[in-house]
């Protein structure tokens, strides 16, 4: 069987090309991504052999210490994504203001808001981390400086949004709502190759993934939830596989391609979550929706939320549709019973 030889920059113009309406500069600043996605990935692969591995001693401004690799992947998103006239404004997880296009730049129609380095506190036990990027069109009007409203916007206004996974091999994962595609970074030429086209989530799953060291926080109704994921009364089904890496890019990563649900909820110490709305949650729900997932924050769709703040936190439930109704369905039982 005759492989396809598919690379990411042929992948994004043949899409534009089914979209009549297109002016190519979304396919422009995808590219321009998907090189500081390489820039990274190859930092990410020697940061063992080079002084990048550790703390830089400093703490962003969610009091979490900041690790060099977390500082240089940030700077490299900047360094890649100010410069090519697309953009208008960006924000990052890493700052705590948004980040303004230089005065002598072009400023362009849209939106970046990524998270440089998801899963960073794995970095130095070796484990997959990841960049997640969203994209918007601005709201402001054309051709002046960007401005915090043009961040706020709720998940449904995202032009595209994708993640790059630094594990084993580099994949990027993107969608612009039309179809989810993967593509794997192929070391030998620095290219990315389409190897999994199409991806469609599972209706349901086998694995649940959450940080079960916070059982005792938790709403009486997810307890329950878990509870029955862990039964094996039915001979038939067998009990879901506990899967938790602590890298959201990760898990959802594997439950994107073998189904299952990652939950990160509110809990007694996080009534509002953990997870990042704009930089975590948005992006990765658009990413579920396309494949045919489900995204909630345990009663509202992700994607529908208002945002107050660009780093505003939300709980969420997010992968196998059929997984995450039931989550659902547990929590509303367990606040009707409380009543």
């Amino acid at each position: 069987m005759k492989q396809s030889f598919m690379t990411l920059q042929r992948h994004i113009i043949e899409e534009e090309r089914r979209h009549p309406q297109a002016t190519g500069e979304l396919s422009s600043l995808l590219w321009d991504l998907s090189l500081a996605t390489k820039v990274i990935s190859l930092e990410v692969n020697k940061a063992g052999l080079v002084d990048i591995l550790g703390f830089t001693g400093e703490e962003n401004i969610h009091g979490e210490e900041v690790k060099k690799l977390d500082r240089f992947a940030h700077e490299m998103m900047i360094r890649a994504m100010d410069h090519g006239g697309h953009l208008c404004v960006m924000a990052s997880e890493e700052e705590d203001n948004i980040i303004h296009i230089p005065k002598n730049k072009k400023i362009g129609k849209y939106v970046l808001m990524f998270d440089p380095l998801d899963g960073s506190s794995n970095i130095d036990a070796n484990v997959s981390i990841g960049t997640i990027f969203s994209i918007y069109k601005r709201v402001t009007p054309d051709g002046k400086p960007g401005t915090v409203e043009d961040c706020l916007q709720p998940g449904v206004k995202q032009v595209a949004a994708g993640y790059t996974i630094y594990g084993s091999s580099t994949m990027l994962v993107y969608t612009t709502g039309h179809g989810v595609h993967g593509f794997t970074l192929d070391p030998a030429f620095g290219e990315y190759l389409l190897s999994h086209p199409n991806i469609q989530i599972p209706k349901k799953g086998k694995i649940y993934s959450i940080n079960e060291g916070n059982y005792k926080y938790w709403h009486p109704g997810l307890k329950k939830y878990i509870k029955f994921l862990q039964k094996d009364e039915d001979p038939e089904e067998k009990p879901y596989s506990a899967r938790y890496i602590g890298s959201m890019v990760a898990d959802l990563h594997r439950n994107l391609l073998y189904g299952g649900i990652f939950m990160y909820p509110a809990d007694k110490r996080h009534p509002n979550g953990k997870l990042r709305l704009m930089y975590e949650c948005n992006p990765m729900a658009m990413i579920v929706e396309s494949a045919g997932g489900r995204a909630t924050d345990g009663k509202n769709r992700i994607l529908e939320i208002q945002p107050e703040s660009i780093h505003q936190r939300v709980p969420i439930f997010i992968g196998s549709e059929e997984d995450v109704l039931l989550a659902e369905k547990f929590l509303r039982e367990a606040e009707v019973e409380a009543v």
